[in-house]
């Protein structure tokens, strides 16, 4: 099924509710999120290249938050190791039964398995590569260093995490002008005004972006020897972090 425009923002509402991941933004979300995140099919494609080169013998690829599998077909058609498998999870009822159609209609041999949970109760182990592609934005900024933690802990000697982040400046002047950017970036994809504004609104309290600097400390305190941006776009930003 392909997917549709998205359009969930282009007529005024009377209120606009909090952002959910439910079946309306399922149907639309691959054009959502081209549309919305600078760089994500680099991202994604780099993503499997990265795996590629990290993953190890009888090992777990995890993608946490893997809405509709983006980042776990890229991995899954990069990576040549067949001893592993690869765990895909979403909270989202709508997001996990279109991932595991795709998965399904997919021509890849890695195994996949599809799980609908929450990330923050999915035991980690043996992982080689743990992704969290736009994902802990969305979490409890006290839930962030247990999840973390956890991942640190279940990856194997050599694993990476890549963790990608939408970002807040500590300059006001940096925090405008990025914000400004993306929003041209939108513009320039055929957002409107009314679209950028309702979704922007729909966003606040569930989106909350930290600063670079925020992350590589908590990284850094859970133990992980070297975390570095290897892309950012913007205020659109994925970390690599070394175990």
């Amino acid at each position: 099924m392909a997917s549709s425009v998205d359009s969930i923002f282009s007529k005024p509402l009377a209120e606009v509710a909090d952002f959910k991941f439910d079946a309306s933004v399922a149907t639309v979300f691959p054009d959502m999120i081209q549309r919305s995140v600078p760089g994500y099919r680099a991202m994604i494609s780099a993503i499997g290249l990265l795996s590629e080169r990290f993953v190890q013998p009888d090992s777990i690829c995890y993608d946490l938050g893997c809405s509709l599998g983006a980042a776990t077909l890229s991995m899954r058609h990069q990576i040549t190791e067949s001893a592993c498998e690869i765990i895909a999870v979403d909270n989202s009822p709508a997001m996990i039964e279109q991932c595991q159609r795709l998965v399904n209609e997919d021509d890849g041999v890695i195994p996949v398995q599809v799980i609908e949970a929450d990330v923050r109760e999915i035991v980690i182990e043996k992982a080689s590569v743990v992704v969290l592609n736009f994902t802990l934005q969305f979490l409890p900024r006290d839930d962030r260093l247990a999840l973390l933690t956890h991942v640190f802990q279940g990856l194997l000697p050599g694993g990476i995490l890549v963790l990608s982040e939408k970002l807040q400046f500590s300059d006001d002047r940096q925090n405008a002008l990025h914000t400004d950017m993306h929003h041209i970036f939108k513009k320039a994809n055929g957002y409107s005004d009314l679209e950028i504004s309702q979704k922007r609104l729909a966003l606040d309290n569930i989106l909350l972006p930290e600063t670079l600097v925020e992350h590589q400390e908590r990284l850094r305190g859970i133990g992980f020897e070297s975390s570095e941006v290897w892309f950012q776009y913007f205020n659109f930003a994925s970390i690599l972090a070394l175990k």
